[in-house]
């Protein structure tokens, strides 16, 4: 009996052994998060909450190579850009040191790397005790005893799950762009009127798309005086609201299916099913059958027509603004002079759908003219033959083909000395996909015209004409491949590189010949730095542009492109655009836009002394300081690929044609770093002399975010005095050979004479300004300049306190006037 207790005994032990093994294997799923406890991101793939059914997991979700949002996703969903809920979901936290945590006081909070909190539940109680996972999807903090203090089903992103309600509170807002957290532009809300509807809000105008704005809201069935604003779905696939908007899932009633309500990035709801045996998402019910009923989709002076696809185009005199992203819509390449000739051209079954100044009834084509002619912001006018109805449009947008042909027409106002040059704003030159969620920017672009008046076609014939085509440019290919390209590994590697990875971003690969011709064979040198010659070029669709070559690196390809996809995909005002590169046997070659004005050094302290100094005003200086600051901000804080400059001088901040800063070789300094294995090295002192951080001479000490705060702190000092700090150090040190520290130590004394401090800025500021500045403003400048070039870095500000201090003075100051 004993020997059979002992042996009991030692079987539990070793079965207890056994499952902490497979608890332990299992990693740590748990679907409730105590008071006190924390999930880090640097455990993913593991450390994350699991509802009790398993359907949804919460926990850190990758977003990009270092980012991560806090979320709650469908556990079976194959593809992992979708998820139910997100929190903070325009600020991604960093890959390392990261974490959620209940705190004992009951919030629930997101802690970015450096501790800093970036978003919480604000729901502070002694007597939270948990956050736990419920099988509907809905993440609660509760108390003990179960009562519900906070829950993410009152704070929705762009997915509604069933029963999660819509009120007059909650709103929908679709992401920036599919697998992006980011907030866009599009919102499904309650209006004042208690009426559900689809909104595009973008950074130049607002317009309500859905349910049809031509229609009264009864003419849509719907009802304004119920004002409870209140919509649902249910597990069944039904959605009811309180306006009497109601519609079914085509699976309607099948049991155990999954679903969702996404705003889409595209600007369209959907309700979603998913196939848990794939993984996969199929549409069970759409808002706007016709994506191009879509308002925004196609931007300013756009045109959505369907080629049988949804396709944006521009008219004959308009350009693309940016090719990567239709929503910006395009720009004349003409201007229109108030009093000058006009004529205005027919577009045939075209409709810019709002902006009418003047709408009126029962009039001639002629007097519909005539009001557009006599009013000089009138762009265009619209005229429906037979109920003569007039819409004088004073700004086009939401452009549309009519998928049926009406007697409504769009007649643009045209210069008629544009007209002489041969161009015809009747035809439409399309430039790709650009509206459904499948085909939105994974297209080829297709470079043709189509005629406005142009004879009904036979689809059918025009159907065999194409896929006669298709077959003889995949023979050519083929043969292509096989006789030519094979011969050629680089050209071959061109061919693979013009994949999808590469035409769903603006950022494309150029063929070294392609530079040759666009820069003349680098003739036109614009700037030589350590990073190497800039030139300037002209692509062949007209755009400027600015190629860098790199010079003989060592690294392959493949890591090549690797660093330049971080580069490519950051964008900011402050920031040059980066548009490409070449990367062909040793050649090297950056790609970017042309800056018009040159560096800020040529028009700071260029060669022609004091003219260069009259160029850049007061308020010039100052927006170029905040500009600059707003750009390391983002790169610091903000891109989803954080980044340290390593480099900030006069020489790469270029100016607009506003005068408008943009930073420039951001990102290099980390491409330039990597040898052949790839390894990154950024312990040896990187940027230029004279605006080096200390610590950047010490090695192995770490290069943070602070080099740059050093550096910007330098330039600062320059754009207040006008000239190179180390020219002035030697000026300003007793003995004429002080290094910045001791000027520093010096500025610092002499702004503690506050008796003394108006006379003593007046010394110190640009002498060519001619007093013209504001003292305020230069004193507050002088002081930030001193905390940013601080010897120890921890002192220094971060560029997001640097950028507040600056905007907020210049607001202070701005009211004063």
């Amino acid at each position: 009996m004993r020997a059979l207790t002992i042996f009991t005994w030692r079987l539990l032990v070793v079965a207890s052994l056994l499952c902490c093994v497979v608890v332990s294997a299992a990693g740590d799923r748990r679907s409730v998060l105590w008071r006190g406890s924390s999930i880090a991101v640097e455990d993913a793939s593991s450390h994350v909450l699991v509802s009790p059914s398993g359907n949804f997991s919460c926990g850190f979700h990758r977003v990009a190579t270092n980012a991560y949002t806090f979320a709650v996703w469908f556990t079976a969903s194959a593809d992992a850009s979708v998820v139910a809920w997100t929190a903070n979901r325009d600020g991604p936290v960093n890959g390392v040191g990261s974490r959620a945590e209940l705190r004992r006081d009951g919030s629930l909070v997101l802690q970015d790397f450096d501790g800093r909190v970036v978003w919480s539940t604000n729901s502070s109680d002694t007597t939270a005790d948990r956050a736990r996972l419920l099988d509907s999807g809905n993440l609660v903090v509760a108390d003990a005893a179960g009562n519900t203090l906070w829950q993410s089903f009152d704070w929705p992103t762009d997915t509604l799950l069933p029963e999660q309600p819509i009120t007059r509170y909650k709103q929908l807002v679709s992401a920036s762009a599919k697998g992006l957290p980011y907030s866009g532009y599009y919102k499904f809300y309650f209006d004042s009127n208690n009426i559900l509807n689809l909104m595009y809000d973008g950074p130049e105008i607002s317009s309500n798309y859905w349910p049809d704005p031509f229609n009264k809201w009864w003419d849509n069935n719907r009802t304004a005086y119920n004002s409870s604003r209140y919509g649902s779905f249910d597990r069944r696939g039904v959605f009811s609201a309180s306006d009497q908007m109601q519609f079914n899932a085509s699976d309607m009633g099948e049991p155990g299916v999954m679903r969702r309500l996404t705003l889409d990035y595209d600007g369209n709801l959907r309700l979603y099913s998913l196939d848990a045996a794939a993984g996969s998402w199929h549409v069970t019910w759409v808002a706007v059958a016709r994506p191009c009923d879509v308002h925004g989709v196609c931007g300013r002076y756009g045109i959505c027509a369907y080629r049988p696809g949804p396709t944006c185009s521009c008219p004959d005199g308009y350009v693309v603004t940016d090719p990567s992203d239709w929503s910006k819509g395009c720009r004349r390449v003409f201007d229109v002079r108030c009093g000058e000739p006009v004529v205005f051209p027919e577009m045939p079954h075209t409709d810019f759908w709002g902006f009418d100044f003047n709408f009126t009834a029962g009039l001639t084509f002629n007097t519909c003219r005539q009001i557009c002619l006599d009013d000089c912001n009138c762009e265009a006018f619209g005229y429906k033959k037979g109920s003569g109805k007039c819409y004088p449009k004073i700004s086009l947008w939401n452009g549309r083909v009519r998928s049926v042909p009406d007697d409504q027409a769009i007649y643009l106002k045209v210069p008629v000395r544009v007209k002489n040059l041969g161009l015809d704003p009747t035809l439409l030159h399309f430039g790709g996909h650009a509206c459904t969620m499948d085909e939105r920017n994974t297209s080829v672009g297709i470079s043709s015209y189509l005629h406005g008046r142009g004879n009904t076609l036979n689809f059918i014939y025009f159907y065999c004409f194409l896929a006669v085509v298709f077959v003889m440019e995949a023979i050519f290919v083929v043969v292509g491949y096989l006789f030519v390209f094979r011969a050629d590994s680089a050209a071959a590697g061109r061919v693979r590189d013009e994949g999808y990875s590469l035409l769903v971003s603006h950022f494309r690969r150029f063929t070294y010949d392609e530079l040759l011709n666009a820069t003349c064979r680098f003739s036109d040198e614009l700037a030589k730095g350590s990073t190497g010659s800039v030139y300037k070029g002209v692509l062949e669709d007209g755009r400027s542009i600015a190629v860098k070559r790199l010079g003989e690196l060592t690294q392959a390809d493949e890591v090549f492109r690797s660093e330049l996809s971080v580069i490519g995909r950051i964008n900011h005002m402050n920031l040059v655009r980066i548009w490409g590169f070449c990367s062909e046997h040793s050649h090297r070659l950056l790609v970017s836009e042309y800056v018009e004005n040159g560096s800020l050094d040529q028009a700071l302290f260029g060669d022609d002394g004091e003219s260069s100094g009259l160029r850049l005003g007061w308020r010039s200086r100052y927006k170029i300081a905040v500009g600059v600051a707003k750009a390391l901000a983002y790169l610091h804080h903000e891109c989803l690929e954080w980044i340290v400059h390593c480099n900030v001088k006069p020489e790469n901040i270029l100016l607009d044609g506003d005068f408008e800063p943009k930073v420039t070789d951001f990102g290099l300094v980390k491409l330039l770093s990597r040898d052949a294995s790839s390894q990154l090295a950024l312990s040896r002192v990187q940027g230029t002399r004279g605006y080096i951080a200390p610590e950047c001479w010490t090695p192995g000490r770490p290069i943070t975010g602070k080099a740059d705060v050093y550096s910007f702190g330098v330039v600062l000092l320059e754009l207040l005095r006008g000239q190179r700090v180390c020219d002035w150090v030697g000026s300003a040190a007793d003995d004429g050979a002080g290094d910045i520290q001791r000027l520093v130590s010096l500025l610092k004394v002499n702004s503690k004479r506050d008796d003394e401090l108006p006379s003593w800025v007046q010394e110190l500021v640009d002498a060519r300004l001619n007093g013209d500045f504001n003292h305020a403003q230069a004193a507050s400048m002088l002081e930030l300049a001193v905390s940013c070039v601080d010897g120890e870095p921890s002192r220094r500000p971060s560029m997001n306190a640097v950028v507040l201090k600056l905007i907020s003075l210049d607001e202070r100051t701005s009211s004063l006037r």
